[in-house]
């Protein structure tokens, strides 16, 4: 099976060094926004320089983009996948989207002659690159067994949660809930800050009571010594994650009340340039612009 992979983001970048190990042929698509690809490059894999061309090589073909306008214009835009898309190959959309658009682009890619799943992914760029990501499959149990030796090179669980566009659905309910509470401890460490509590207290007491988690773990280079790297999410993603969260939940008519002022905590701490900054500079920000 030759694969494709469409965004060498800092997620990418891990997925594609995994298939390569995993002994599949690569094709990627030649980008600005690319990590540097020297080292995929020497391991064979190779370059192509539009969507339709991947997909004129490639049975599967990875997306990991931004979200939905990005998988839309790679899909559908001039040549993009679906005008070049071989019989029954695999689209495996492993961004983070609207299930509203997933699933419209499932039935475009469907009615190209080809087989869709959603993949969303949990975890880091440090476990895409260790080949332990874990990712959540919308799509037919035939479709995934098909794509699983490919997806396993990069993972370590594979959750199948339902239909297409379901995977796209618990990956917005498990960013809101991370963020989330990656927000409210940040807004507890920037406070605890300000009150003269010191950083390595606020972390004992927190870790021997309900405050423990991997939240806290990744926040805790950055509140003893300003290290955000431990999270390499910008918040301007994470603001993108909230929208489209609240924007799916608006769609059921459900309640996005804690989201909407996750939401506005967020946003309302941020300067110029500040949207590019890793999740955790959400403790610094919280403390206000003297600080």
């Amino acid at each position: 099976m030759r694969v494709g992979i469409i965004g060498v983001g800092l997620m990418g970048h891990g997925i594609a060094l995994n298939v390569l190990k995993g002994g599949f042929p690569l094709i990627m698509l030649d980008h600005s926004g690319n990590q540097p690809i020297d080292d995929l490059i020497e391991m064979g894999a190779k370059t192509i320089d539009s969507p339709s061309g991947v997909a004129n090589e490639t049975d599967l073909i990875i997306l990991c983009l931004t979200g939905s306008p990005q998988v839309e214009a790679v899909l559908t835009g001039k040549l993009g996948v679906i005008s070049s898309l071989k019989p029954g190959a695999i689209v495996v959309d492993c961004s983070t989207a609207l299930p509203a658009s997933t699933e419209r682009m499932a039935e475009l890619v469907i009615a190209a002659g080809g087989r869709f799943l959603d993949a969303p992914m949990t975890r880091l760029a440090k476990q895409a690159h260790e080949g332990t990501l874990n990712i959540l499959v919308g799509g037919e149990v035939d479709v995934l067994e098909a794509a699983s030796p490919v997806l396993q090179t990069f993972t370590e669980n594979i959750d199948h949660v339902g239909a297409v566009g379901v995977g796209h659905r618990m990956k917005l309910l498990h960013n809101y809930v991370s963020i989330g509470h990656l927000t409210v401890l940040a807004e507890a460490a920037a406070n605890a800050a300000q009150m003269g509590v010191k950083p390595q207290i606020f972390l004992d007491v927190l870790t021997k009571g309900s405050g423990q988690g991997i939240t806290l773990e990744r926040l805790r280079n950055c509140i003893l010594k300003g290290d955000t790297s431990d999270v390499p999410f910008t918040i301007r993603n994470a603001i993108k994650d909230m929208n489209y969260y609240r924007d799916m939940v608006g769609d059921d008519k459900g309640s996005k009340i804690v989201a909407d002022s996750i939401s506005d905590a967020m946003t309302s701490t941020l300067g110029s340039g500040d949207e590019d900054a890793y999740l955790p500079e959400l403790i610094r920000l919280f403390q206000g612009p003297t600080k």
